[in-house]
């Protein structure tokens, strides 16, 4: 079976509420899921799952510090996440808050690692916001 990791960042509780939600949609295609807050999250765990699933409130059009830090420390894996599944949603303040730009930081990430990102042509391309 394939596991999947959920790792966030969440400070007022609207992104962890996000990932509860995505955590029920994985699990309800059959897959396993692990789910954890970034910052009780070993980078070394993205070497021991199959897909990644990274989520952050939005702080000026981009990723929180916690996250990025995250990203920042995967830079030891270069290369053994490649053709591994990414994803990313945010959360911000109001509809032009900078979700996209957000999400976009974490997927250029993912890319950089060699991981397949899949974009939705209907609703949210780049991945869900709140």
């Amino acid at each position: 079976m394939s596991k999947v990791l959920i790792v966030y960042y969440s400070r007022s509780g609207n992104t962890e509420k996000m990932s509860e939600l995505i955590e029920e949609g994985v699990k309800s295609e059959g897959l396993e899921v692990i789910r954890k807050r970034v910052e009780d999250t070993k980078v070394d765990e993205l070497l021991s799952v199959d897909a990644v699933i990274m989520g952050s409130p939005d702080y000026y059009g981009t990723m929180a510090y916690e996250l990025k830090k995250f990203l920042d420390e995967s830079v030891k894996f270069h290369g053994k996440l490649d053709g591994k599944v990414g994803a990313a949603f945010s959360s911000s303040a109001n509809i032009g808050g900078g979700n996209e730009t957000a999400i976009l930081d974490i997927i250029n990430a993912l890319l950089i690692h060699g991981m397949v990102v899949q974009g939705d042509p209907q609703g949210d391309h780049s991945g869900p916001v709140s």
